[in-house]
């Protein structure tokens, strides 16, 4: 075989592409698949997407420009596989870099790409996979597995994301999981090593301070796993778990309504001074949650519901930045209006959430209301989206997404 034909096939194998990902798009199928085999079980799959947003936030200070630019995330995925039984996957991109991210030069901290994940996996049969790395197959609820590819509102709950920076790398753990389904049940199961350097750099100084430190101030061996967990039932058409990313919206494309239940467990997560001791305090959330998902009649409209009610104990009085101990309800609804799936589909939505805290009386309230304007399903779509946040004094802010991903 000459260089010219290996190279020819080559191309063509690059260019061929897959249905995984589709999502309500009639113009992309899958995207690049680099196949190494005729029958395509060895394989490199490439996903690049990016979101740029323009925002106007009235409650600025009066230096301050109400209009602003952010390129919320700009990622690349790739997985790969030499046949059915193993698989590696590898993700690497950049979030939020914006005025006060960006550097002269471009080496400041903000400006970098980083890992957002890497694992192996070893898939035992068609219903079991085990695997280990830095991976994103996390407990809880659905919203703490969700895809930035295809979330129906702007971006994603941040409370749902309950543990970011505070055990993980950006909602990534380090350590060992579990995967696979039970018929119509599908799990998920981790154990991982805690972050030692977390959000939370607090010491706690005085009798009653509470830090969510655990690993950091009391060591690895009293404070270092973490455990979560995540299950969910399929009681109309069966979602994907080949990878751990949960769908946003389907547009319509199927007809689900799943029901879940989750946890994260870390013994001596939080610390906090008793008689002039450092002594471990266990955090621990669970959730529970149901998401629908379906198209209504033959002339393309489509529904998507989701609700979630979450309890989050991080040590008793806990309250930092986005996390506090209390619970949290939260919901959105979306309807894609009628019409042909080779153009321009719309879908407004509204999101709610409530979260209180034991250790103050004022509640966090966000409303949200948006519409999606879908020219390729997900893969080509514009958002608008108002929110408006109580916590004591209200502030709202009104922002244009634009996304892409091939």
């Amino acid at each position: 075989m000459t260089k010219t034909t290996k190279a020819l096939l080559l191309v063509m194998f690059f260019i061929s592409i897959q249905t995984t990902f589709s999502q309500g798009s009639p113009d992309y199928n899958g995207g690049l698949k680099l196949k190494f085999d005729e029958e395509g079980k060895k394989y490199l799959r490439i996903i690049s997407w990016a979101q740029i947003q323009a925002g106007y936030n009235n409650d600025v200070d009066a230096t301050s420009s109400k209009t602003s630019f952010n390129l919320r995330r700009a990622r690349v995925l790739m997985f790969s596989q030499i046949n059915k039984k193993f698989l590696i996957l590898t993700h690497f991109g950049l979030n939020s870099l914006n005025s006060s991210t960006l550097s002269p030069t471009g080496k400041g901290s903000g400006s970098q790409l980083f890992l957002h994940a890497v694992w192996a996996q070893y898939n035992v049969n068609k219903n079991l996979s085990i695997g280990g790395g830095l991976h994103y197959f996390n407990g809880i609820s659905r919203l703490n597995n969700q895809s930035t590819l295809n979330m129906m509102t702007l971006d994603n709950n941040r409370q749902s994301w309950a543990t970011i920076g505070l055990t993980d790398q950006f909602a990534r753990h380090v350590g060992i999981f579990m995967k696979g389904k039970f018929g119509k049940l599908q799990y998920r199961l981790a154990i991982n090593d805690a972050i030692t350097n977390g959000l939370d750099a607090r010491v706690p100084m005085a009798n009653g301070e509470i830090a969510y430190g655990g690993k950091n101030l009391l060591g690895s061996k009293d404070a270092g796993k973490a455990y979560a967990g995540y299950f969910d039932y399929h009681f109309l058409d069966q979602e994907s778990n080949f990878l751990p990313y949960k769908v946003g919206t389907y547009l319509g494309g199927k007809k689900v309504f799943n029901v879940g239940a989750g946890f994260f467990l870390h013994p001596n997560g939080s610390a906090l001074m008793e008689n002039g001791n450092l002594v471990g305090e266990d955090v621990s959330i669970f959730a529970v949650d149901a998401f629908y998902d379906s198209p209504i009649g033959d002339d393309g409209s489509a529904i998507t519901a989701y609700a979630t009610y979450q309890s989050n104990d991080y040590g008793e009085n806990y309250l930092y930045s986005a996390y506090g101990t209390g619970s949290m309800v939260y919901s959105h609804i979306g309807y894609v209006f009628s019409g042909d799936n080779t153009k321009t589909r719309y879908q407004p939505y509204i999101s709610y959430g409530s979260n209180s805290y034991d250790a103050t009386s004022n509640n966090r309230n966000i409303l949200g209301l948006g519409v999606n304007a879908f020219m390729s399903g997900h893969n080509s779509k514009l958002t608008l989206e108002y929110k408006n946040q109580d916590y004591g004094t209200s502030t709202s802010s009104v922002t244009l997404q634009a996304m892409i991903y091939l």
